[in-house]
């Protein structure tokens, strides 16, 4: 099988994932971070560190729709 030019179905290098950054606090992941919080607001994907989503729990379970409880 070809692939077009400019295809890239295998261009041999890899792309760096963007480091995670705190949409409230502004804190750097540096690595995986299972225990940070992920969120679509408005469109747009913002992540939360483990403090920040531990300080806004309550806010965060009340936007939940009601068959979550």
């Amino acid at each position: 099988m070809t692939s077009h030019p400019g295809g890239g179905d295998d261009d041999g290098s890899a792309a760096e994932p963007e480091p995670l950054v705190c949409a409230r606090c502004g804190t750097r992941a540096e690595g995986p971070r299972p225990t940070w919080t992920f969120s679509v607001e408005g469109g747009a994907r913002r992540h939360y560190c483990e403090a920040c989503s531990r300080d806004n729990l309550r806010a965060i379970e009340g936007r939940l729709d009601a068959r979550w409880w």
